[in-house]
């Protein structure tokens, strides 16, 4: 039997389960009959049948996952479900391979960069998959975040529970994984029906409501209208994705802590929370000024709402947009997109470094300049009063030269096909970021279909680099993985 027969086992009861979620957009396309029901059955039936055909081959193995399996496993997660996520994207819109796969990672990995356009006039299933899609592989992530992080050291519980106040830095959340992968999940399914309810007093309609929720909660940023929220014209609509956005881009762990024990003390204590919201809102405030007073808007008001949602929906890798900030001033464009390189925190949905790895990297940097100026000097890096240890400072160091890597390497190899500077490196950033729009041709007014097919593989390539936290992904590729 296979090396690894567990992986293919497991795998094979995800991808049956993944194909069940196919049932949602089946049933709503036969209740409206909206043409997309024979590419729901196809797909349906081909994900289900797939699924069972691996589950039965290595059925009889029952060796559990282990370390070295629990890597693998991940990585064929985030890369064969799209394969059949992609599915009714070719078999009802007649996207190419390239495109559809493309859609379906974006979706998955909820970075919400686009091939489509007229996505106001979509067969209402295909819509509610896109958004679908996004809020499962949100959930996906919260079970990254705490099952396989760990196993690197470079984000797991040692980044989910970093900002937990006091005594409860020190103890799991709940004895076990699943269990904490449930609570987790609780609190996000509690945050999910919150957004419906806020979305629909804000104005939207049942089926906009739903889908932009699983969008924003999840932080992906797809949206049912080409306008994405700018469709709606509806202060009250920004004004609640601003707080969806902002508690989603919160570390979930601290939410669950609040939560269970019904107290505010948990945010009142969580430091990168401190930073998440305190960089966010002077950044708007900076841009707001900013673009005031280049006469982009005439009013400070108007100024300050669009700085304020824009910079938020950026800086936490959602991506949705009312204007085209790519006609805003560079220096305000470069500053939000260099936002969604580490704004949001550990252990929620968003994309980037995350936070507390950016505080700790400055910190380092700080600590490395004062023994430069005082060698006989002892010094700690301290984050929430704990001091951090050599190992992870090590692991944050590696992790952050080597995403530094993967951007100049992707963007110069981006560059190399003919693309502008500003359109490659943009592309990049939003791609491993997972924050969905750039800059220039991939710009929150334009879709990515302006890209060639190797173009579009290698924003693939960003997109689950950046959602399984670089490490788990390049783990599998090396030489040293695959030896016995």
């Amino acid at each position: 039997m296979t090396r690894f027969a567990p992986v293919y086992r497991a795998l094979g009861m995800v991808v049956m389960l993944f194909g069940l979620t196919m049932l949602a957009p089946l049933i709503l396309s036969y209740v409206v009959d909206d043409g997309a029901q024979t590419a729901y059955d196809e797909a349906f039936g081909l994900t289900m049948l797939s699924g069972l055909f691996l589950w039965y081959r290595y059925r009889r193995c029952k060796r559990e996952l282990a370390i070295r399996d629990g890597f693998l496993m991940v990585v064929l997660v985030w890369t064969v479900l799209p394969a059949f996520a992609a599915l009714p994207y070719m078999l009802q819109l007649g996207l190419t391979h390239t495109d559809a796969y493309f859609e379906a990672v974006s979706g998955l990995t909820a970075t919400g960069a686009t091939v489509l356009s007229g996505l106001d006039t979509l067969p209402m299933s295909i819509n509610l998959w896109r958004h679908l899609t996004m809020w499962f592989g949100g959930m996906g992530l919260i079970v990254l975040a705490v099952a396989i992080l760990p196993l690197l050291g470079i984000g797991g519980r040692q980044m989910l529970l970093a900002e937990v106040p006091g005594p409860m830095k020190d103890t799991r959340m709940t004895p076990r994984i699943a269990e904490t992968a449930k609570g987790l999940w609780l609190v996000y399914i509690g945050i999910t029906v919150l957004c419906i309810l806020a979305y629909r007093w804000a104005g939207m309609g049942w089926f906009d409501a739903v889908c932009h929720t699983f969008s924003t909660v999840s932080l992906g940023g797809f949206s049912t209208h080409d306008a994405s929220i700018g469709h709606f014209a509806s202060a009250q609509v920004e004004y609640v994705a601003i707080v969806f956005m902002l508690f989603s881009g919160i570390n979930y762990a601290t939410h669950f802590l609040a939560l269970s024990g019904r107290s505010l003390r948990s945010y009142l204590h969580d430091v990168e929370a401190a930073w998440f919201v305190g960089t966010l809102l002077l950044s708007a405030m900076i841009i707001a000024n900013y673009i005031w007073k280049d006469g982009v808007f005439q009013d400070m008001d108007h100024a300050f709402r669009s700085a304020l949602f824009h910079v938020i929906s950026v800086a936490t890798t959602t991506g949705y947009a009312t204007t085209d900030y790519g006609q805003w001033p560079m220096f305000a464009a470069l500053w939000m997109l260099f936002l969604c390189s580490f704004a949001t925190s550990a252990g929620s949905t968003g994309g980037g470094i995350k936070m507390v790895r950016a505080l700790l990297l400055y910190k380092q940097v700080y600590r490395e300049l004062l023994r430069a100026m005082h060698p006989a000097a002892v010094y700690h890096v301290r984050i929430g009063g704990k001091v951090a240890t050599q190992p992870l400072l090590f692991a944050v160091l590696a992790f952050g030269f080597i995403y530094i890597v993967c951007i100049v390497s992707l963007t110069l190899l981006m560059a190399f096909t003919g693309l502008d500077i500003v359109t490659a490196f943009s592309a990049v950033v939003a791609s491993i970021n997972n924050t969905g729009p750039g800059l220039g041709q991939v710009g929150p007014a334009t879709t990515y279909a302006v890209l060639e097919d190797f173009q579009t593989w290698i924003c693939i390539f960003a997109m689950l680099l950046g959602r399984l936290e670089i490490f788990t992904l390049l783990v599998v590729l090396t030489p040293a993985f695959w030896r016995k």
